[in-house]
């Protein structure tokens, strides 16, 4: 089985709001998330993803966890690994998203667990919130 290693952010904003988009193919909820560029390290993939898919620069506060799936492209089963990290808002404009986004929002942390459409990234999303708390 392929393996794929991605990286990706949960993004807060100074408001406690989290970054949540939604992809442009499946249309599921989730973080902004990629692939890891050869010769990138998984923290430079992560602030690259979230600037593409999410149109904002950020800045990396800790790291929270990983999501493992595998999923089916072309009829070639593909185990996926994706390292997160805890994210702060810097600058920039959500609207500013890559064509992979269809639909994007800061939603307040208990609106994100709803929108999110995978177990994985709700646990996720509360194991950021309480290292974001400490």
């Amino acid at each position: 089985m392929k393996r794929e290693f991605s990286a990706g952010g949960i993004v807060l904003n100074n408001k406690g709001q989290v970054l949540v988009t939604q992809h442009s193919r499946n249309k599921h909820w989730s973080f902004p998330k990629g692939l890891i560029d050869p010769g990138q390290t998984t923290e430079e993939a992560a602030l690259r993803e979230v600037r593409e898919e999410g149109g904002v620069e950020a800045e990396i506060t800790g790291k929270v966890g990983y999501s493992k799936y595998v999923y089916t492209f072309n009829d070639e089963k593909i185990f996926k690994i994706v390292t997160y990290f805890l994210m702060k808002y810097v600058s920039g404009d959500i609207a500013d998203h890559d064509w992979e986004v269809s639909d994007i929002g800061w939603y307040k942390p208990e609106d994100a667990l709803k929108r999110l459409s995978f177990s994985q990234d709700k646990q996720l999303l509360k194991k950021a919130l309480e290292i974001y708390e400490k």
